[in-house]
């Protein structure tokens, strides 16, 4: 399985507790789609938040997000993690 990582930018920012209600909406309809969405960070102040992903590709990770609030990343960057 592929590493991701996406990145979505909100204007006017963004509330912490309505990623995390994201993230779960994410949880809840990742597994038909053999997704599996890891951590997410949030700068409330910027509107940024980065998810990281396993998927079998960019395009079932974006399909998640759509799926589960609509709220599909600007960019998806494949990765490879680090320590």
């Amino acid at each position: 399985m592929a590493l991701f990582m996406d990145a979505h930018t909100i204007e006017g920012g963004v509330s912490a507790s309505d990623v995390a209600s994201a993230h779960q909406a994410d949880l809840a309809t990742q597994g038909p789609h053999g997704v599996n969405y890891v951590r997410y960070w949030v700068d409330e102040a910027a509107g940024k938040i980065f998810c990281l992903v396993e998927a079998p590709d960019a395009e079932a990770a974006a399909t998640v997000h759509r799926e589960a609030h609509g709220l599909v990343a600007d960019e998806i960057y494949s990765v490879t993690e680090g320590a």
